[in-house]
């Protein structure tokens, strides 16, 4: 086997985008953590359900942008740059939400364990992933 056939097979290939995509969302969650006024991991290990729920709703919304690159795209990179502009905005879409509801903090009610928040954010995270996972090109 060659080296350029090595690189190319399935297995390789499959380990390489779990690899990245891990990565990715690693540093998602890094960003997320920077953006919510609150600790996910502290509020997750309390039992902040709504924190779970927006939460979990982010790492779907991620991992779901990036399947919908790895279909897309043929190289690494081209899935990495399209999956990465995925979550950008899926970071304006969580900011947009805090924007269109002034008569309440988005941040302050998921951190105060108000579920209905973190639903409807958890809801908004995995619907705008399969919009956003659609329209990558």
């Amino acid at each position: 086997m060659t080296t350029n056939g090595f690189w190319s097979h399935p297995l390789v290939e499959t380990a390489g985008y779990f690899s990245v995509v891990v990565l990715c969302l690693v540093v998602s969650m890094v960003l997320f953590e920077l953006v919510t006024k609150y600790n996910n991991w502290e509020e997750i290990k309390k039992g902040n359900l709504a924190v779970a729920m927006a939460t979990g709703g982010k790492i779907f919304g991620v991992t779901n942008i990036f399947h919908y690159s790895i279909r897309q795209h043929n190289s690494l990179f081209e899935m990495l740059g399209w999956g990465l502009y995925g979550f950008v905005l899926l970071i304006f879409a969580y900011l947009l939400f805090e924007f269109l509801t002034p008569k309440f903090k988005v941040d302050e009610e998921i951190e105060n364990d108000n579920r209905s928040i973190g639903f409807i954010s958890l809801t908004i995270s995995v619907g705008l992933s399969f919009v956003i996972g659609a329209s990558i090109t």
